[in-house]
């Protein structure tokens, strides 16, 4: 009986002391992975926070999908938009990255130094506007959507109707033209002189095939800020928005477009978007609810 209890005793101590062997190996990892950093994580809830700055640094900022409704992102508010940002982990607070436009066949769609066209985005409707140009080549540059290639000629038209002829500069530029572009006037004036005047590739509204830049018929001042005293720029700030255009960077918003005044920048929006914008002396950028304003260019 003695041996027996023995024996028993015996084996319940030998099996006591291994089940607190494991719990011990379980807690001494646990332990150094604390100290060195390296502990496993619980599952994740979602909730977008990370332990350090180090961390947050490291990770890729997070993006809302668009949700498109007539041309309304539900999510940010934005015609054609995709809001794209990342969060401080420090304050908690969001910084404004470049957002990618969702909609980029929007007629009333918002590019600028904030807001890019995909970088394979091309329209499907470009057409060759019955207008003259101040050159005679069949270049990408004579083209328009179809939609604002139309009322170009309206608009030009009623110009030459009030003797004011108007000639077209340059429309339609593709997203390797506008590199080539660009990169020329950052090679002759530096980058950032050259980000006051002329946009990066996908950021400008060229791309889109709703914009162009108009002179009078003798080609005289075209892309010039000498334009602005002329008659033809007078009379395209009373009557561009009776067509669906508007002067895209008008005088003293540079801080909201970005760009300088030019008064010969034409862009198609619509003609209830235009008269407006027009109406309320605004910018597109004011104009398109919770845009991101282009407060300080970037370079």
């Amino acid at each position: 009986m003695n041996s027996r209890r023995t024996t028993a005793a015996a084996l319940l101590l030998a099996a006591f002391m291994l089940v607190s062997a494991a719990c011990g190996d379980g807690g001494s990892k646990t332990q150094a992975d604390t100290a060195a950093g390296t502990s496993t994580p619980p599952a994740s809830s979602n909730t977008g926070s990370t332990g350090t700055s180090a961390d947050a640094s490291k990770s890729k900022p997070s993006e809302t999908p668009a949700v498109s409704t007539n041309g309304q992102n539900q999510a940010s508010g934005t015609p054609g938009v995709k809001q794209t940002a990342q969060t401080d982990t420090k304050s908690g607070t969001k910084t404004d990255d470049i957002q990618v436009v969702a909609n980029p066949a929007d007629v009333a769609v918002l590019v600028n130094k904030t807001n890019k066209l995909p970088d394979s985005y091309k329209p499907q409707d470009l057409v060759d506007p019955n207008v003259p140009f101040t050159f005679k080549e069949k270049l990408e540059k004579r083209k328009m959507r179809k939609e604002a290639a139309a009322a170009l000629e309206k608009l030009f038209q009623a110009a030459k109707k009030d003797n004011l002829p108007l000639a077209g500069v340059s429309a339609y530029r593709s997203h390797e033209t506008q590199k080539t572009v660009y990169d020329r006037y950052v090679k002759k004036d530096g980058e950032a002189a050259a980000n006051k005047y002329s946009a990066k590739p996908g950021q400008s509204e060229h791309e889109t095939g709703l914009a162009i830049d108009v002179a009078g018929s003798s080609g005289k001042c075209a892309a010039q800020d000498c334009f602005g005293a002329t008659k033809e720029a007078k009379w395209l700030a009373e009557h561009a928005a009776d067509y669906g255009f508007i002067i895209r960077y008008p005088e003293g918003k540079e801080s909201i477009t970005g760009y300088q005044y030019e008064p010969w920048h034409l862009r198609y929006v619509g003609v209830d978007t235009a008269k407006a914008i027009v109406k309320q002396g605004v910018t597109l950028e004011e104009y398109v609810k919770n845009a991101v304003p282009v407060s300080k260019p970037k370079s």
